[in-house]
């Protein structure tokens, strides 16, 4: 409801800056069809302008995608908040002038009716019903219905059968109830009871027009006007002779013609629409997350360098040739061949595998999904778990394994959530899919606590031949099988790297 309190507010900021541009710029000018037109379009526009909501993208280029952290929003466990008085009173007392003001016109509809039902209704040749009724009501006229009370219809004064076809001719009536409608809508808003008066005023400013244009004289007519400005009338939605200020009638009826070139005024429109649309705009952030560059070092005869992708390379050191004992290669069989490359799960590829939507939309799944388990809640456990897997070429995903354990059921949960996830866009390698390894950290967070599991796994990430591990499977290479190790500086707020390379690699 607080929503469209926010949407409502806006219509009415709306109207009262379209209401004021139509009293500085036109309502003193005798092209009474525009005035006519721009009052309710501008109506109908205040309504519509706020749904127009004008979105610019910009993309932001992230030089790492962050580590998915599912804490505050799905993890949290907090005390629900209790809403603010004024969240209930506001919308009551909205609520109660919508009613208030729609069962007003609903009720004038309804006596109109009832007065029409019970009347006497005389056919007429354009289409009209004329309704003569014993009450001494003013001539009014609603839809196709004109009705006038007895003495009235006996004097057969031709200018009030003319005022009141004018209001039909017209289509007066669709004006009035689209616009009770909106002032429905808008009962707290003055400029709209405003716009209202306004709109009826020149209904019979157009009525009175076709009532000169039959040449029915404009002296007597106006004499007319007078003896029935003392008529009271009761019903708000239809269209009477005695309706609106007499004074601005006779005026506008002497007024002299307004020159075309005042038709350049509704220009100053096209500023307006435009503010209107530009305030109303938004810019939405699309990140792209550029993955950390990988060097891989392997040996060969000569030194090169191959690129892997727009930021992967290969760098192939140079080797002496040692002295050992030349062996025989043992030609594999095709066959097995092609089984072992169908089963080869590359860690780095010309494309690597992406998730239906980019990185952005990972993270928006991880957070989704992953449940804290209510045991480990309970017992407070908390920290990153590190899940690695395989995107196949169809870009299903298994092989789903925990490289990074933080407790067993942290890690039940993080393979339950991998194995969930849609099928990715494979990784391509010259052009055809292969299967990928893909590693994604998911770190379960409580709300106001830090472990010291989970502040240990935040100091560095250590990565064994390209591949994240655990700091307990350092003690299983032999002490010699180490070739290098070395550390690299964390960038964007990212935990450092401890790098080891194995004779493995080699």
């Amino acid at each position: 409801m607080t929503g469209f309190l926010i949407y409502d507010a806006k219509v009415a900021v709306l109207i009262v800056v379209f209401y004021m541009f139509y009293r500085l710029l036109l309502s003193k000018e005798t092209f009474h069809r525009v005035n006519r037109v721009v009052l309710l379009s501008t109506a109908v526009l205040s309504f519509i302008l706020p749904l127009c909501v004008i979105t610019m993208h910009k993309t932001v280029v992230m030089s790492a995608m962050p580590v998915v952290s599912v804490g505050d929003v799905q993890m949290e466990v907090a005390a629900d908040e209790q809403p603010a008085l004024w969240q209930y009173v506001v919308p009551l007392l909205y609520i109660t002038g919508v009613v208030v003001v729609l069962s007003r016109t609903l009720l004038s509809v309804w006596r109109v009716l009832m007065l029409v039902r019970r009347s006497e209704r005389i056919p007429q040749a354009d289409g009209t019903t004329l309704c003569v009724v014993p009450d001494q009501v003013p001539p009014f006229s609603f839809c196709s219905y004109i009705v006038m009370n007895r003495n009235d219809y006996h004097t057969g004064d031709s200018a009030i059968l003319a005022h009141e076809r004018g209001h039909i001719r017209l289509h007066h009536s669709c004006d009035v109830l689209l616009v009770d409608l909106l002032t429905a809508l808008q009962w707290f808003n003055p400029a709209m009871w405003m716009l209202r008066a306004d709109l009826r005023a020149i209904h019979e400013y157009e009525a009175d027009g076709a009532v000169l244009s039959q040449g029915i004289n404009a002296r007597q007519y106006q004499y007319l006007l007078i003896t029935k400005a003392a008529s009271i009338g009761g019903y708000s939605i239809a269209n009477g002779i005695s309706h609106s200020t007499l004074k601005n009638r006779i005026t506008m009826m002497l007024q002299k013609k307004s020159p075309r070139s005042r038709f350049m005024k509704l220009l100053a429109l096209i500023p307006i629409v435009g503010v209107a649309l530009a305030l109303n705009a938004e810019t939405v952030n699309d990140y792209v997350y550029q993955q950390p560059p990988k060097k891989i070092v392997k040996k060969g005869k000569q030194k090169a360098t191959v690129k892997m992708g727009p930021i992967n390379e290969i760098v192939v050191v140079e080797q002496a040739p040692a002295a050992q004992e030349k062996v025989e290669p043992v030609e594999m069989p095709n066959a097995m061949k092609v089984e072992k490359a169908e089963k080869e799960a590359f860690d780095v590829v010309e494309q690597m595998p992406q998730f239906p939507g980019g990185p952005a939309a990972l993270m928006q799944f991880l957070s989704s999904n992953v449940k804290y388990p209510k045991e480990a809640f309970e017992k407070g456990i908390q920290g990153r778990v590190i899940a690695n897997f395989v995107v196949e070429k169809d870009g299903s995903i298994t092989e789903a394994r925990i490289v990074k354990s933080v407790d067993p059921l942290l890690d039940a949960e993080a393979l339950r959530v991998v194995g969930t996830m849609p099928n990715w866009a494979p990784g391509t390698q010259n052009g055809e899919p292969v299967r990928v390894k893909y590693t994604v950290p998911i770190t379960f967070r409580l709300q106001g606590g830090s472990s010291s599991t989970e502040k240990a796994a935040e100091k560095y990430i250590l990565e064994i031949d390209g591949k994240v591990a655990d700091d307990s499977e350092i003690g299983n290479i032999p002490s010699g099988d180490i070739k290098s190790m070395h550390i690299e500086k964390g960038v964007n707020g990212q935990p450092k790297k401890i790098i080891i390379t194995t004779k493995k690699k080699e």
